[in-house]
């Protein structure tokens, strides 16, 4: 992996995959909105600023990268309809791009209980049911994907190292936490090993797990 592109990158769990993979002496391109501000952690990658709907610039954008980590997320405000433009029409157009620009390794920030009408979190826009549709949008793009479904996103930047990993398939978890931190990890692992390409990856966390790697999951969930 020589160059990624991250969109959502100035997001709590964006800026994390671009310092993350600046760590691991990636290129990265770092895709944020014109009005954001820009956290310390992106700094040391390109910067890209345009709107995801923009195709043109997104496509451009993407020339010459590897993969795309997708980390955009609607946020609570008061516009119900976000969720929709973000994690379902944004996706769209991601996708659309991506295949412009001869992008094919796509990896998308998503969440746990993706998909599902009966949560409370729904009460937000709908937000699970569009997180669903993006998701299904990917695994029809014909494009390299990944979909990785966080738990409960939590900013602690400490302890990590005691921080085990539940790995599991689709719709086997739903509820418990993970740092920000180790999603935006397991995200680069899994757009370096190819045995993720077509999965849906639920994970979670806990000190009380032991510490069992994305690549040690992933050869024996498909034993």
């Amino acid at each position: 992996m020589t160059c990624i592109a991250v969109s959502g990158a100035s997001g709590k769990t964006g800026w994390r995959v671009v310092e993350e993979a600046l760590g691991r002496g990636w290129g990265v391109k770092a895709i944020l909105r014109p009005g954001s501000e820009v956290p310390p952690g992106l700094a040391g990658a390109e910067l890209v600023r345009l709107e995801l709907g923009d195709g043109q610039a997104l496509a451009a954008a993407l020339a010459g990268c590897d993969a795309l980590v997708i980390a955009t997320g609607a946020r609570p405000s008061v516009d119900l309809a976000g969720p929709l433009k973000v994690d379902a029409l944004a996706i769209r157009s991601q996708i659309a791009a991506c295949r412009e620009a001869g992008l094919k390794r796509v990896v998308l920030v998503s969440s746990l209980c993706s998909g599902r009408w009966l949560h409370p979190l729904n009460l937000f826009g709908l937000i699970l049911v569009w997180k669903g549709v993006g998701e299904r949008w990917l695994a029809a793009s014909g494009l390299d994907w990944t979909v990785v479904r966080p738990g409960g996103l939590k900013e602690t930047e400490e302890g990590l190292e005691a921080e085990g990993i539940r790995f599991s398939g689709p719709d086997q978890q739903e509820s418990n936490s993970i740092p920000r931190r180790l999603v935006a990890r397991v995200c680069l692992d899994a757009a370096a090993n190819p045995a993720a390409s077509g999965r849906i990856i639920e994970i979670t966390s806990s000190p009380e797990l032991p510490a069992v790697g994305l690549d040690t999951w992933l050869a024996s969930s498909a034993a």
